[in-house]
């Protein structure tokens, strides 16, 4: 019957095109697995599809079939380039290091597409004996394959790779690819990174008018652990706010307690930005930092009792309400209107006489109507 269907070629393509039925889906694919060689060269062709999700079953495919490497291999170098860089993300699917050598060809290709992908693939696959070819394509012209590149060295977790890994970090003129040297370095959580990574942070280029872009550092440092809980200590002296700022963001989340002293003192910072983080950074340590935060209630700067109550309402504590309801009285507007939301926040039943006494005041109508609100919210 094979002149009716046009043989295993005509199955095969009547079976790669039931791939777009998600309810017959699983069966089709296990049917092309077990046809191997004769729906290979079909497959191949439907990765010039545009339809993103049926693109991935079929590089699942191709990679489930062992017999398909000595076709993929070839294509690689000699198919279209879309084809191409789809072919090497099959190999960093099925991880075949019988693809190595025309992988490694493939980095020296004309089509930056091709080059990231063999490199990423190369990166999946894990044998060592490649990060020399993979070190030139830091420097390569183009923004994706220095990406790529940085991806797939982080994932030898060699620090041999790091100093080269670090010159990206440091000197790449795209914020995108240093972003991904930060992320290739924090996934190691190599203590050898952890100095590359703070010299980074005091980078101005990570954070001058770009700080939404330093989170990716942010999130690398993080990944260091309690090993990096020091550095970030001796960072909250730092010169530059911005230092500041982020290594008391950074140990908040760390929650190590060695941090607690010290982010208590960098509360009283007078950049108000660092004594907000560090502020936020205590709330994170619940009531072991509640002592820390009712002392900052009695500073002279407005600014500083302001932090300290913001981060008190965030924290459930039978100390904290009382002290907010006194700082109702606080001659300053601000924190009188950071102790109404604070207490709001809480939702403690103590706090409603005071609160319907300033709303019941119309001498002061904005207080007033903000006292309402809170008390509505409650």
């Amino acid at each position: 019957m094979n002149w009716l269907t046009g043989g295993p070629q005509g199955e095969a393509k009547k079976l790669i095109a039931q791939l777009a039925d998600s309810s017959k889906r699983d069966v089709v694919a296990q049917s092309l697995i077990k046809m191997g060689d004769e729906a290979v060269p079909l497959l191949i062709d439907a990765l010039q599809t545009q339809d993103l999700n049926l693109l991935l079953y079929y590089q699942q495919i191709l990679a489930r079939i062992p017999s398909a490497t000595p076709a993929l291999t070839k294509a690689l170098s000699t198919a279209h380039p879309l084809i191409r860089g789809r072919i090497a993300e099959v190999f960093a699917i099925n991880k075949d290091k019988s693809a190595i050598p025309a992988l490694l060809e493939a980095l020296n290709g004309e089509y930056f597409t091709v080059r990231s992908r063999a490199a990423l693939a190369l990166g999946n696959i894990g044998d060592e004996r490649v990060i020399p070819d993979l070190l030139p394509l830091l420097k390569d012209k183009e923004v994706e394959v220095r990406i790529a590149a940085c991806t797939a060295l982080g994932k030898f977790n060699d620090p041999s790779t790091f100093d080269d890994i670090t010159n990206v970090l440091l000197d790449d003129t795209m914020i995108e690819v240093r972003q991904s040297a930060a992320r290739a370095l924090g996934d190691t959580k190599h203590p050898a990174a952890i100095p590359l990574l703070m010299e980074a942070l005091r980078d101005s280029f990570w954070w001058f008018e770009r700080e939404q872009s330093a989170k990716e550092l942010l999130t690398a440092i993080e990944k260091m652990g309690v090993g990096v809980v020091e550095p970030l200590i001796e960072a909250l002296g730092d010169k530059e706010g911005t230092v500041r700022k982020f290594a008391a963001t950074v140990l908040g989340n760390l929650g190590d307690i060695r941090a607690i002293e010290e982010l208590g003192m960098t509360l009283y910072d007078l950049h108000h930005e660092v004594s907000r983080a560090a502020a936020d950074a205590l709330t994170k340590f619940g009531s072991r930092s509640v002592d820390i935060l009712l002392e900052a209630l009695s500073h002279p700067e407005a600014g500083i009792r302001e932090c300290a109550i913001n981060a008190l309402g965030k924290i459930q504590d039978v100390r904290v309400a009382p002290a907010l309801i006194e700082m109702l009285h606080d001659p300053e507007r601000i924190v009188k209107k950071q102790a109404m939301q604070s207490l709001g926040e809480l939702r403690d039943q103590r706090a409603l006489p005071v609160l319907q006494e300033i709303a019941s005041n119309r001498a002061d109508r904005e207080l007033s109507a903000f006292a309402k609100q809170v008390i509505k919210n409650m």
